[in-house]
């Protein structure tokens, strides 16, 4: 049955399209007016993927679905994001666990942050996970990870996995922008940056505040912290008496 789409202003006939269970490999029908179905054999969700759906993109998506419907979307929509973005990680880094161990510290700072600043979920978590991926090409071309090589290898790394998700163009040339220059704060003025910079700052600022004595902590806090979560949430995790 054929449904009216406000952004288009026509009738649009539905058709079917096969997605794989990524749990137990089974081919499952999924409409095309359609964000999910279960599997018949394992029960498990199967989400739409592929190239970005018009609810991402169209002013009227909200009006043609609801806003229950959308936001169960785009929720699943930054689920599959962040788990094929963990995925690259893993297969980018492969036996270098520390640099794994890192990004996802910085990521889950990260998601900390965002609950209190006004920041895009869509922007800092890609940028988070992706942010040190130009170490490997820089110990690999100039035999050494140093914060301007890093900066200038990640970018185009970075830009290559996300065409590959679909993200939204702005979205990927924002991202890679922040990776371009997560060493340099100044640089960029946005909340997204400062969000991304201060998640990396909390999780760096470990090694410092074991040789350090509490006022110094807080005077580095203080120095180089963009955001007030950020300096909050680094106090609570560095500065907070023991149990």
């Amino acid at each position: 049955m054929s449904s009216y789409c406000p952004g288009a202003k026509q009738f649009i006939q539905p058709k079917p399209e096969d997605r794989k269970c990524p749990s137990c490999g089974v081919e499952v029908e999924v409409w095309t007016d359609e964000l999910k179905a279960t599997c018949p054999r394992c029960k498990k969700t199967i989400m739409r993927e592929g190239a970005p759906a018009c609810l991402e993109w169209c002013a009227y998506a909200k009006q043609c679905v609801g806003t229950q419907v959308y936001d169960e979307y785009m929720e699943g929509k930054a689920a599959t994001v962040r788990r094929k973005l963990l995925e690259a990680l893993e297969g980018h880094f492969g036996e270098d666990t520390k640099r794994i161990a890192h990004a996802r510290r910085v990521m889950e700072f990260a998601e900390e942050l965002l609950k209190e600043e006004q920041a895009d979920w869509h922007i800092v978590i890609p940028a988070s996970i992706l942010h040190d991926f130009g170490i490997k090409s820089a110990e690999a071309k100039y035999g050494s990870s140093a914060p301007g090589h890093q900066e200038k290898e990640g970018p185009a790394i970075a830009r290559k996995i996300l065409l590959g998700l679909g993200l939204k163009m702005e979205h990927i040339d924002e991202i890679c922008d922040i990776v371009a220059n997560h060493h340099s704060p100044g640089k960029i003025d946005t909340r997204n940056f400062a969000v991304l910079c201060d998640a990396d700052q909390i999780v760096n600022l470990k090694h410092k505040a074991e040789r350090q004595d509490r006022q110094r902590v807080e005077e580095l806090i203080e120095e180089t912290f963009l955001t007030a979560a950020g300096k909050e949430l680094a106090r609570k995790t560095y500065l907070a008496p023991s149990p």
